[in-house]
This record gives C-alpha cells, structure tokens and sequence, in this order.
C-alpha cells in the first residue's frame, strides 16, 4: 500500500506535534506532502497535484482544526485538484476506490466535542464536508485519527501514538485482530533486517515467536468453537 499525506500548516517548524507526527513516518510506503511548503506562493500545480493522486492508494489530509475546518491552503487546493473528470464525472471518478483519511490536531481534549462538551458537536459533524468529498469522489471513508492536547501527553501516550499513527498510514482498513497481529509481524520482520545487534535481533526473533505462537492458540480456540457450534446446531 502507497499513502500520500497532504499536511496543511501554516507555522509547521513551530508545531511539536506535526514535527513528532513526521518523525513517526515509517521508512517505506508514505510520502509527506507539505502544501505551504511546497506552494509558499499558494500558486497550487493542478496537473502535477493530480497526477500525484493517481499513483497512490491511500491519501491523508493532515491538518490542525482551525475554527472547525482546515488552514486556507487546504481548501484552496481542493478547489483546485479536485475537477470533474478526476474526482468525479459522468463516468465516474479516477480516485474511485481510494482510501481517504483525516489526521487532525487538537488544542482541547477530544471528549470537549460531544454534546454537553464545550465544543457541542462531534468531530464526525464538524467533518462532515470531508465525508461528503470522500463519497463524491467514490474513496473508502476511514475513521478520524485525532490528535489531542499533544504538548500535555506523556513519553507512554506519546509511545502509543506512534504505533497508531503508523497503523493508520499504513495497516488494511480491517479491524480484525488477525489483520492487526499481520501488521506487526511485518514490522518486526522489517526490524530484523534493519542491522540490530544480536541482542535485538533475539528480542525480535522472539516477538515473531510470540505472534506465531498467539496465533496458533486463537485458531485452535476459533476451531473448537466452530466445533461447539455445529454440534450444538446439530
């Protein structure tokens, strides 16, 4: 899987967060895509925008929530990049099928948007422009990846973000646990050819022997339940 996440931030160098976020990249399969950077003039590249669109199968919009929506730079290329003829058309759209995803920043804690919080809505009301973009261009909706009050998290909530924000570039939109234990195995595997010492490289060797061993048992489980079933239909 090829993940493209368009970043939109004005003041990117001061941002704690989307500096962590871009150091939690994984090494292969992602591209960042910093539209203030790239665009300092706000003279967006349409062609070269869309062609960048087709060559990948999952594309992010990462963003801190300003006043409910995104920086101006963000809507702006929408505007632009999203025509008829690629996002949609009587013939369909070329980014049909896509995932599409949103990664966003938050200066208050995530629970302030529901009803009661102080915010009074969801995040999944506030974005529904996002949602309604991703259905008329055909692309696969994921949840919103939200993250929230950064500066305050501590080194083991920093920790988990890392892993989920990895997963959600690049783990197949299944929350099974299979597809889960699939993902990690693969970054292990990737772990272990990376030059570790062999002390590391034990410690992987042995994690892989602990998903293997995990997996076995949950399929022994899921067989004798099967089992149980059909005998209890039977």
């Amino acid at each position: 899987m090829q993940t493209l996440i368009i970043v939109s931030h004005p003041t990117l160098a001061d941002s704690n967060a989307q500096r962590f976020l871009w150091e939690s990249l994984p090494a292969e399969g992602v591209t960042w895509h910093h539209l203030e950077s790239v665009y300092p003039d706000g003279q967006i590249d349409r062609e070269a925008e869309q062609q960048q669109l087709l060559q990948y199968d999952r594309i992010i919009f990462q963003f801190p929530f300003y006043w409910y929506s995104s920086p101006a730079l963000l809507k702006q290329w929408q505007d632009v990049v999203l025509t008829e003829g690629l996002a949609y058309g009587t013939d369909g759209g070329r980014l049909s099928g896509k995932e599409f995803g949103l990664v966003l920043a938050l200066g208050v804690n995530e629970r302030e948007y529901q009803a009661g919080g102080r915010e009074g809505f969801t995040i999944s009301e506030l974005t529904r422009p996002y949602q309604a973009m991703a259905k008329k261009c055909g692309m696969v909706y994921l949840q919103t990846l939200v993250v929230s009050k950064f500066d305050y998290l501590n080194d083991s909530k920093r920790k988990e973000l890392l892993i989920t924000y990895q997963q959600y570039l690049t783990k197949d939109n299944d929350a099974s646990l299979k597809t889960s234990e699939n993902w990690f195995r693969i970054q292990l595997q990737s772990l272990g050819k990376a030059g570790l010492s062999e002390e590391n490289q034990q410690l992987v060797e042995h994690l892989l022997a602990v998903l293997d061993d995990n997996r076995e048992q949950l399929d022994d489980l899921a067989w004798t339940l099967a089992q149980m079933e059909g005998n209890q239909l039977g």
